[in-house]
């Protein structure tokens, strides 16, 4: 089964790689929201832009699991399988059978909120298939200091559904960067684990997404990891400093929006808090990454006009290290949250629901790429350029 858009809406197809020495794709935790990834994802493979890193957290992790560990021909029939599997009906619900309202459409809010939240509740009393299952013994009936003891659910699904979809040896083999992020339970240090200083397995996907106390923490070399994003749901600022630095065009998608409304409910102030605290606040990390970048274009700039006898002291090598004249375009595509949705929606595991984040992430990347400029090296004295779908001016 695939999204049917329409064809005016496809993304314009690539016929020469984009001027940039990478493409970097960047995906942030948000679990079942994790659907328009998938949907941004298959426009950017439409439009023959194949990244050669991917980076994620949660499940975004998981995402980017799906597409360096397949072949590009096969990423997104894979992430269809991967979100048919979790969101398969029918549901164990008897609060709302998986036939009720089925090919209705739902242009009441108020009905589509009702139904959004009959089926969150049954993801949180049946979990979601391939994915994570309620615990036969409730935690508080377990022994003190065991897995079952920590979590509500298990995740051996998760790890079975990775070792079927994800090709790990791929991923190990370097042909696509891959980093996912995790927090060290023990000492709270956010780690990235990448394929270029680790062995990858289904183990590092899951502790990016092993959110307490739904799910328990993940043992990995005798420590355990909670989900990353406790510390950082994004993984910006880990691409964009990498060393060695090169050109990059990345794609920053966003399942949490820093911005929004003032809350009128308590329903509200939940939704609002969940959204500041995984929102990682992209655009003042971007902010700020544009103004280092003019240090280092400036301090490139005026060592190459330094005498020989300058440029050999130690306080102009000191400033070598950290000036290039690199060039960045930082692409955000951030999902906007109906008014229906509430503060389920992050695990409203619906079939319904994931064919809508998967159109809307379609949607809003093919719009994005029919801008051209989205494409071209900036040419501004930061050498960055920051295009949002919200703002899509050059900056």
């Amino acid at each position: 089964m695939s999204v049917t858009l329409p064809a005016k809406k496809k993304p314009p197809v690539q016929t020469q790689r984009p001027p940039f020495e990478r493409i970097a794709l960047l995906l942030q935790g948000g679990g079942a929201l994790g659907a328009y990834q998938a949907g941004v994802y298959q426009a950017l493979a439409e439009a023959n832009l194949h990244p050669d890193w991917v980076a994620g957290i949660s499940i975004g992790a998981i995402n980017s699991a799906l597409i360096a560990g397949n072949a590009p021909e096969h990423r997104v029939a894979k992430l269809r399988e991967f979100w048919e599997t979790v969101t398969a009906p029918p549901r164990a619900n008897p609060f709302l059978p998986a036939s009720l309202f089925a090919g209705i459409p739902l242009r009441n809010d108020g009905l589509h909120e009702a139904v959004n939240q009959s089926r969150a509740f049954g993801t949180l009393l049946f979990g979601a298939p391939g994915f994570f299952t309620p615990r036969t013994v409730p935690p508080f009936l377990q022994k003190s200091g065991s897995e079952g003891a920590l979590s509500y659910y298990d995740v051996s699904p998760l790890k079975a559904t990775l070792e079927n979809l994800v090709d790990f040896d791929r991923i190990n083999s370097q042909e696509t960067r891959f980093s996912v992020g995790a927090t060290n339970v023990r000492t709270g240090n956010f780690i990235y684990f990448d394929n270029a200083t680790h062995k990858i397995g289904p183990a590092h996907v899951m502790a990016s997404g092993s959110l307490p106390p739904g799910f328990p923490a993940t043992e990995i070399d005798g420590q355990h990891y909670w989900d990353g994003g406790l510390v950082s749901n994004t993984p910006l600022e880990w691409v964009l400093d990498s060393s060695p630095r090169q050109d990059t065009l990345a794609f920053q998608v966003d399942l949490w929006s820093a911005s929004g409304d003032m809350p009128r409910t308590l329903a509200d102030s939940d939704v609002r808090q969940k959204e500041i605290r995984f929102s990682s606040r992209t655009r003042a990390a971007t902010d700020d990454f544009k103004k280092a970048q003019i240090l280092r274009r400036a301090a490139a700039k005026l060592l190459s006009a330094l005498p020989d006898d300058l440029r050999a002291t130690p306080e102009a090598k000191i400033l070598a290290e950290a000036a290039d004249e690199k060039v960045f375009n930082i692409v955000q595509l951030i999902y906007r949250t109906r008014v229906y949705e509430g503060v389920s929606k992050d695990f409203e595991f619906s079939r319904l629901t994931m064919e809508e984040h998967w159109a809307s992430g379609y949607a809003d990347a093919s719009r994005t790429l029919s801008y051209k400029q989205v494409l071209e090296r900036p040419r501004g004295m930061d050498g960055v350029f920051v295009f949002d779908l919200a703002h899509p001016e050059r900056k």
